[in-house]
């Protein structure tokens, strides 16, 4: 087998879960982006926009659009911080509760789909195989983002 194989599997089924994800989620309303602030707060608890920035990558503002949408739509509100009064905290409503619990249990029930009739050696190899991808393909990125910018006149 070639690195090339692998690569060209990884490909693939990165499509095939971003088509299918793209799918689901607009069926349901959402965008990949506001999905991912209603998982943090559904598996976190309510976060200030501050917290869910850094949580994100993302500044304040990006996190201001996807939560105006959010409250927009139905899944999330502000609500006034206990402690801190210049601080608000993203809490979903019921519809953004039903909508996570609902994607919570997909998630657990298509994990277990994908490694049915796989024997328990053959899942924990594959999840180390995968999860050493995942580590090595950080790792290439992060040194040739490294390299661009020392290379890359200031």
């Amino acid at each position: 087998m070639s690195g090339t194989q692998i690569l060209d599997t990884l490909l693939a089924l990165s499509g095939v879960l971003q088509a299918d994800q793209e799918r689901e989620l607009d069926r349901r309303g959402l965008t990949p982006a506001r999905t991912h602030v209603l998982w943090l707060v559904f598996h976190d608890g309510p976060r200030t926009q501050a917290e869910l920035a850094a949580a994100l990558g993302v500044t304040p503002r990006n996190v201001t659009t996807l939560v105006d949408g959010l409250e927009a739509t139905g899944f999330a509100r502000r609500e006034p911080h206990p402690h801190d009064r210049r601080a608000v905290l993203v809490t979903l409503t019921p519809r953004g509760e039903q909508a996570m619990r609902a994607m919570d249990a997909e998630h657990t029930e298509l994990g277990a789909q994908l490694v049915d009739g796989l024997d328990e050696a053959t899942a924990e190899a594959t999840l180390r195989g995968l999860t050493h991808v995942l580590e090595r393909l950080t790792q290439l990125i992060a040194e040739y983002e490294a390299r661009t910018h020392e290379e890359s006149p200031s």
